[in-house]
């Protein structure tokens, strides 16, 4: 079964973007995956279609309704598939996380605008907040377009070589080693010549020990 997403937005417009383009775009062709984005504000009941009103309490900014938001997620109807909510405060996206959500059949991904949603519709729709990053963003919408990029290209078929998938940052635990391709000099800079010996087992001791160095320099939290 293909992978599906569904996504509620205020801004549908803003999907596929770059998710169209490319080795996902070419998937979204072949029906490797699917994705509906679905408008939240049709499900507003008033005549202006409103979708947010003014924090109870007092404060800043505009809080997503529960009502309205509860009709769009209903809308999709309960498949088994995971409920997201893109969200600065939810748990940091892991390329564990990326790989679990690859296995399963897809995944509903709620787009936070204004100060954020109704707490009431997050427990009572059981929505998993996740965050892209310690950064805010006008909206969930970009960060939804991320973690489903991060998800498309690692799911069967996607890319042309399934081990680019496997050899690359966090999956082993450590940032990623560097690479090098000709020409042979650049800049009076040379290839490192273990990558050139054809001994492949030096040739993995070295990235492995470059890949733990880098680690260590840049993010010495992952060795822990």
């Amino acid at each position: 079964m293909a992978f599906k997403a569904s996504v509620l937005t205020l801004y549908p417009d803003m999907f596929p973007g770059h998710l169209g383009q490319a080795l996902a775009g070419r998937a979204l062709e072949r029906g490797d995956w699917s994705l509906e984005a679905v408008q939240i504000r049709d499900f507003a009941l008033d005549k202006h279609r409103s979708v947010d009103d003014t924090p109870s309490g007092g404060g800043a900014g505009m809080v997503l309704k529960p009502d309205v938001l509860a009709r769009a997620i209903d809308s999709i109807g309960d498949d088994g598939r995971p409920r997201l909510l893109m969200s600065p405060r939810g748990r940091p996206l892991t390329q564990q996380r990326v790989r679990a959500l690859a296995e399963g059949e897809g995944v509903v991904i709620v787009c936070g605008r204004f100060e954020g949603v109704d707490q009431r519709v997050i427990d009572a729709r059981q929505l998993e907040e996740i965050s892209i990053g310690d950064y805010i963003l006008s909206g969930g919408e970009p960060a939804a377009l991320t973690l489903l990029d991060a998800v498309v290209r690692i799911l069967p078929g996607v890319m042309g070589n399934q081990l680019s998938g496997v050899h690359e940052s966090f999956e082993g635990g450590l940032l990623e080693h560097p690479h090098y391709t000709r020409p042979q000099v650049f800049e009076d800079r040379e290839i490192p010549a273990v990558l050139t010996s054809g001994n492949h087992a030096a040739i993995e001791a070295w990235r492995h020990e470059e890949a733990l160095k880098l680690t260590a320099e840049r993010r010495p939290d992952l060795l822990k």
